[in-house]
This record gives C-alpha cells, structure tokens and sequence, in this order.
C-alpha cells in the first residue's frame, strides 16, 4: 500500500510583537487586517479608498488652538521736529487780504531759508480766504472785511535749533504769525517699529506658553499671525506767548515712543 504524505502550506513564522502591533494598527485605523490579504486589499481596483481617507478625516480631532494678542514697545530720541505754521491778515477787501497774506508768507519764507530750512521741507497745508461778519445792534450780519490765511509743514532737522526756528518765523510774521503745533519724530522708523515688533511677539508667545503650560500642553507651530497699525505720539502743545527773536521758544523733545500690537495663533500639542 502506497503511503499517504500530507503537504502542509508552509506559513511565514510570525515575528514576535508582529501580532500585537497589527491587532493596535487595525484597531487605531478601524479596519481589522489579517495576514498577507491586507495589502491585496488596498491594491485592488475599486477599493473605497475615498469613503475610507473621509471617515478617517471624520474621525481625526481637530487641532487645539489659543488666540493671543502682543504688545510691544519701544523708545529713542527724537532726530525730527515738524512745525505747524501759518500767516493770517484781515482787510476790508479780498485783494487786500490776500495781498497782505503773500507778504506775510514772503517774510516767513525767507526767515525759514535763513534759518537753513530747505524748499523741501516746507509745505502748504492749507489756504483760505473766507468773509469777516459783523451783527449790527438790530440783529443783522454785515460782511465787514475779509480774511485770507496759509498755514505751512516745517520740518526741522536739525532739532535742537527747533525754538530758534520758532522764534525767527515769529519775528517775521509779526501779529500775522501763527504757531499752530509741533510734532517730534524720528526720520526713519523702521529700527524702532522693528524692535517694538520684536518685543510685541515675545510677549504674544510668552502668554501662548503659559496657556499652553496651564492647560497641560506643549506649545506647537504658529498657526497664523496678525500685526496692527503701529502708533506714535501727536502734536506737542506750545507756549502761546511769541518768542523773543534771542534765545527761542524752550522745548522739551522727550522720547518717540513706538507701539506696536498683533494677534497669533499658536497649536496647542
């Protein structure tokens, strides 16, 4: 009699661990694969690849997030004064006036060439000419004159001689002059508005790490960020007296000032 010999498939012996780790795999994905038919089964045409990569993006969890805003601040010495200037005259004609107005503005003019002030660093703001009313004692408006003004931007570079300035515009003009404001400044901004950025994001990301520390996380990637207008100081008040055309006006320059805020998003992990 013929002896019978059984052939057994041989069958790959399982690593150690190899087990576990597939049951984790299949338990994390969702899907339970055995053996070798797993990647038959991804390979195969027709395969719901789609309905599969939505349920896993269904089921992933949305990364946690804190929205902080920063504040930063920065200051120097100001290398920049811009004057506020003008002429005003008041005369019974429009011609008139207007004609005072020019020498008005001639004097001033040459006080601020004189002064080393360049035709660049003058500019006319504003130019007017409106009517002057007078109310008669039965109640009626009179036109009774007119008045014509200009008023001029004056940058001052050299800003130590800023009341100087002042004082020889004044002397000038005469009753017509008027000092309108000043506004010091720092020609270039951008080392200043770089720093006060600077310190605006540490100080976003130090709250981001101390929310991220309260709430038992680690603080990730920047998700986004958003920077505000930054912020100077406006016009300086001055002294309504007129100057005595010596010494000046006394000014206090101070410090510029420069703020800058934004908003970050930060991923909590």
């Amino acid at each position: 009699m013929t002896p019978r010999h059984t052939v057994t498939p041989s069958v790959p012996e399982a690593r150690p661990g190899a087990w576990c780790g597939a049951v984790a795999a299949a338990a994390l994905g969702g899907v339970l694969l055995l053996g070798a038919a797993a990647p038959a089964l991804a390979a195969e045409p027709g395969a719901v690849t789609g309905a599969a990569a939505s349920a896993a993006a269904v089921r992933a969890p949305k990364a946690t997030t804190v929205t902080v805003s920063g504040s930063g601040r920065a200051a120097s010495a100001p290398d920049l004064a811009v004057l506020s200037v003008g002429v005003e005259a008041t005369r019974k004609t429009a011609k008139e006036a207007l004609a005072a107005q020019s020498a008005s503005v001639k004097a001033l003019v040459d006080a601020l060439h004189a002064q080393g002030i360049a035709d660049r660093d003058v500019r006319t703001e504003n130019l007017s000419l409106s009517p002057v009313y007078t109310q008669s004692p039965g109640g009626e408006s009179k036109v009774t004159g007119y008045q014509a003004g200009q008023s001029f931007s004056v940058k001052v570079r050299d800003i130590d001689r800023t009341g100087q300035i002042i004082g020889a515009a004044t002397d000038a003009t005469g009753d017509a002059g008027r000092i309108n404001g000043v506004v010091f400044d720092v020609a270039d901004p951008t080392a200043l508005r770089a720093k006060a950025r600077e310190a605006a994001y540490r100080d976003a990301h130090d709250k981001a790490a101390q929310h991220a520390r309260l709430s038992g996380h680690r603080l990730g990637r920047l998700v986004s960020l958003t920077e505000g207008e930054s912020t100077r100081p406006g016009p300086g008040a001055l002294p309504s007296a007129p100057a005595d055309g010596g010494e000046g006006v006394p000014l206090a320059p101070g410090e510029i000032e420069e703020h800058v805020t934004l908003t970050a998003v930060f991923e909590l992990v």
